[in-house]
C-alpha cells in the first residue's frame, strides 16, 4: 500500500484507515520520521479503534506502516510535555490503542492483527504486544529503549513482556535496552510468525480475512475469554462458559452454522 498522492501526509504525521471487505486496515503514516509518533497520530489511532468496534460491518483491524519501519518510537520532543503534565494523548472515552485497561477508557473488543517490520521500537512493540497476532518481517529490529531515555514504558510492555516470555527474559530487554531480531522476538511469543518482509501485510490480511469469515459474535466472546483467563485466572474465565455459550447458540449464527454444517457450505455469518 501506498500513501494517495492527492493527500500529501503532514509534518505531524497521520493514521490513514482503508476497509477491505470485513477488515479495517489502520496505517501508520509518517515515515519521513520513520514514523515517530506524535499527539496528533495517537489520537487518530484512537477513533480509527473506536471505529472498529463500534461499526457492525468491520469483524477484524489490520494495524501496519507506510515506508520501510514499523515505528522508531515515540517523537520525544513532542510527546515530553504531555509526561510531565502526566496527560495521554488519547482522549477520554475512546478505545485505547494498547488495550490494558485504563480507567476512563474503552476496551476494543473486536480482534487486530500487526504486521511490523523494520524498525520496532518503544511503543512500536507495545501496540503490537497490545494486538491479538502479530505478524513480522525477517529484518524486524526491537528494543524498549525507555530506560535509556530516563523514563518507563507505561504502554504495556511491563505488563506483557513477563506474562509472555518470563520474568528473566521480560528484565533482559526492559532494562538493558537492547536491540533484538525477528528471531528472538517469535521465541519469546512477543510474536507469532515470521515471514519475508515483503509478504508482511499480505501475511496478515490473510490471517485477518480467515477471522472475519467466522462468526462475529463468537470471536469476540472467545477473544474476550482468553483475555479474561489471562488477567483474572481461569476460574474467572470458566465462570462465563455456560451463560455465554448459551447467547451464542441462541443467536441466528449459530443457526447458520448448523445450516451451513447440514449442506455442507461454507457459512454466511451476519453477527447477529
Amino acid at each position: 500500500m501506498s500513501s494517495p498522492a492527492d493527500h500529501p501526509v503532514p509534518a505531524e504525521g497521520r493514521i490513514d484507515t482503508e476497509v477491505r471487505g470485513h477488515v479495517l486496515l489502520i496505517g501508520i503514516n509518517r515515515p519521513a520520521k520513520r514514523n515517530g509518533w506524535t499527539v496528533p497520530m495517537f489520537r487518530q489511532l484512537a477513533e480509527a479503534y473506536t471505529r472498529l468496534d463500534d461499526d457492525p460491518s468491520l469483524r477484524v483491524g489490520v494495524l501496519h506502516a507506510f515506508g520501510d519501519h514499523f515505528t522508531a518510537g515515540l517523537d520525544l520532543p513532542a510527546i515530553a510535555p504531555y509526561m510531565q503534565r502526566g496527560e495521554k494523548a488519547v482522549p477520554y472515552g475512546q478505545v485505547e490503542p494498547h488495550d490494558f485497561g485504563l480507567p476512563g477508557y474503552r476496551r476494543r473488543t473486536k480482534p487486530m492483527v500487526a504486521a511490523v517490520k523494520g524498525i520496532c521500537f518503544t511503543v512500536g512493540i507495545e501496540l503490537m504486544l497490545g494486538a491479538d497476532i502479530v505478524v513480522a518481517g525477517q529484518d524486524c529490529r526491537f528494543s524498549q529503549m525507555e530506560v535509556q531515555r530516563g523514563i518507563m514504558a507505561t504502554g504495556g510492555a511491563t505488563l506483557r513482556m513477563a506474562e509472555r516470555a518470563g520474568l528473566g527474559n521480560a528484565m533482559l530487554h526492559l532494562l538493558t535496552a537492547d536491540e533484538f531480531g525477528a528471531d528472538e522476538a517469535l521465541r519469546l511469543n512477543f510474536v507469532q510468525k515470521v515471514v519475508p518482509n515483503a509478504e508482511v501485510l499480505d501475511e496478515a490480511l490473510r490471517i485477518a480475512e480467515r477471522i472475519a469469515a467466522q462468526a462475529p459474535l463468537a470471536v469476540v466472546a472467545t477473544r474476550l475469554n482468553v483475555l479474561k483467563a489471562v488477567e483474572h485466572g481461569p476460574h474467572a474465565a470458566a465462570a462465563d462458559f455456560i451463560e455465554t455459550q448459551k447467547q451464542l447458540a441462541n443467536s441466528e449464527d449459530a443457526a447458520e452454522g448448523v445450516r451451513a454444517f447440514v449442506e455442507k457450505r461454507a457459512a454466511r455469518f451476519q453477527g447477529r
